[in-house]
């Protein structure tokens, strides 16, 4: 199937941008980001590339866990605003050519939710199959898997009714039972609601325990729900998708886009196996580790993506690597045992993590967007954000957006002890590092992912292509292929500190074929072999388009 005939497939070849609205901007001077703010910053985001805006859990909550303990799937938290301050959101963004997707957090319930506070009365209440209980003690000595230490295994017994309810992350996160058809029903009531406000899919959390179901559970396949999901939400919506946060190996992964089970499961998975071989490889220098990684991907049908990212909202986890590799990242890039969290990640943002090496930031971001697949960028990493190394674990990273060099980095009126999160207060706070600055700069961050997301918007072999490594001679670098039926753009990425001569060939190109620089303006021939040989800078990158003759694409 050619590209020109799947245009309807526009999450192939999105820039999703991820925010936490209770820290973007507060317009009202009460010290937590609202709505409002948001809406008043989709320029901001329009101009950078976003063409999907993802939000983080905006629902009521006792904010317990940032908003992942939710007390109703159908509101709006009233701190950050309300439905018609959403449908504007929506409407402004939809203005500006953007869509939104939104958390779809269904694993468990806040313990305040309506539906567990009934199920806690009686063992008879309607609500209490829409989580999962146990009537005698669990077996002593369990572990948390999701938060080591955070909490005592994963059942916490109700004095009220003496059984224990089951609970995959906190004690005050109740897992809800997906083997009950009215939890799966309202699951769907949910999607569709959203799917009325205009939102064009979700991010599906925490998918795998999601999909547990309880033992002895009348459920033959738990992939029948996704399924089912999927389905309800073509039909109300053909755009819509869902993108999964997955985190196993790659193997597994295919699964939960439905393979061997029809397909149409998860429209999108991130790629957190590519990920963690990305810092592996940052550390060692050597490309090696994420192409082996990258070329290791399982082939995916045309319906089907993988999403890129270098950082996320939660711990930088790197629990697919070996416990040596994961102990060489840590070394490298989290050296204070306080950088560390839960034996698996990190909890820093990547600027601090490279030592504020623009030439090591800006290589990284190149080869993120020339990663076969859709990037995805978490706010405050187009300034180069870092983290407050004051606050509590993963909250080290979800500091406010930083917008100038004024009180509160611009992002509220309020006084400092009544924000949403204290911003960083060393090399990295907003006085360093803001957006305003970075505007009146041409040769700032900011400014560099911009002209990445506008030459990546006019490259759709990029979140479309094939990927191929390509032989050279030049130990440290990446060259890569991604070849798509519109076209192919060579990457080239030098992972070492000292520069590279390199040569490779294109032999499968016709006579006449050059290679042009997107991001230098720079035409580079092919010699009658299809050879090509320049000198890369120490962490140096390129992005080469082939140019055939007769190509009617405008370079």
């Amino acid at each position: 199937m050619r590209i020109t005939d799947t245009s309807d497939l526009w999450w192939k070849s999105a820039v999703v941008y991820c925010l936490d609205v209770e820290t973007f901007l507060d317009s009202d001077g009460d010290g937590v980001g609202d709505l409002q703010g948001l809406a008043s910053r989709i320029d901001y985001l329009s101009q950078l590339g976003v063409t999907c805006l993802w939000l983080m859990p905006f629902y009521p909550t006792p904010d317990r866990d940032d908003g992942y303990d939710v007390t109703d799937f159908y509101g709006v938290d009233p701190r950050l605003g309300n439905h018609g301050d959403f449908v504007e959101v929506i409407r402004t963004a939809r203005d500006r050519g953007m869509r939104v997707i939104v958390d779809l957090v269904v694993n468990h319930t806040s313990d305040r939710h309506p539906w567990f506070r009934a199920a806690k009365r009686s063992k008879t209440s309607p609500y209490r199959d829409f989580y999962i209980w146990r009537s005698d003690a669990p077996p002593k000595g369990q572990k948390n898997p999701v938060f080591p230490g955070e909490a005592d295994g994963i059942w916490t017994l109700d004095d009220t009714t003496g059984e224990w309810y089951m609970h995959s992350f906190y004690p005050h996160q109740p897992d809800l039972n997906i083997a009950n058809p009215a939890v799966r029903d309202e699951i769907a009531k949910i999607v569709g609601f959203w799917l009325q406000l205009g939102v064009s899919g979700f991010r599906v959390d925490a998918v795998p325990f999601l999909l547990e179901v309880p033992e002895g559970a009348d459920m033959a396949n738990p992939h029948d729900m996704l399924r089912d999901i999927r389905s309800f939400l073509q039909r109300r919506s053909s755009e819509a998708v869902l993108l999964g946060e997955v985190n196993l190996p790659y193997e597994q992964q295919t699964a939960y886009f439905g393979a061997g089970n029809d397909g149409q499961e998860l429209t999108m998975q991130f790629d957190f196996a590519g990920m963690q071989a990305f810092y592996l490889s940052l550390v060692r220098h050597d490309p090696a580790p994420l192409a082996a990684a990258i070329s290791s991907r399982p082939s995916l049908p045309i319906e089907a993506q993988w999403a890129n990212f270098l950082r996320n909202h939660d711990e930088l986890t790197l629990d697919q690597l070996t416990d040596e590799e994961r102990q060489e990242v840590f070394e490298a890039l989290a050296p204070d045992e306080g950088q560390r969290v839960y034996g698996r990640g990190i909890t820093r943002r990547l600027p601090p993590m490279l030592e504020g090496d623009p030439r090591r930031i800006r290589m990284a971001y190149s080869l993120l967007f020339t990663l076969p697949g859709t990037p995805v960028l978490f706010y405050g990493e187009e300034i180069g954000m870092g983290e407050n190394a004051d606050l509590d674990k993963r909250h080290a990273v979800r500091t406010p957006m930083q917008w100038s060099a004024e009180r509160n980095g611009g992002f509220s009126s309020a006084a400092p002890s009544r924000l949403a999160a204290a911003p960083p207060g060393d090399g990295y706070a907003p006085v360093h590092v803001n957006v305003a600055d970075q505007i009146e700069d041409k040769e700032s961050l900011l400014h560099f992912i911009r002209d990445l997301t506008s030459r990546y918007r006019i490259s759709p072999e990029l979140g479309w292509g094939e990927f191929e490594v390509i032989e050279h001679d030049a130990p440290g670098v990446l060259v890569h292929s991604l070849r798509a039926d519109v076209g192919r753009t060579i990457a080239v990425h030098n992972f070492t500190d000292v520069p590279a001569a390199l040569t490779f060939t294109l032999d499968d190109e016709p006579d006449g074929a050059t290679l042009v620089d997107l991001l230098e303006a720079e035409r580079l021939p092919l010699d009658d072999r299809g050879g090509i040989e320049f000198t890369l800078p120490a962490y140096g990158y390129r992005w080469l388009r082939v140019s055939r003759p007769g190509d009617g694409r405008v370079t």
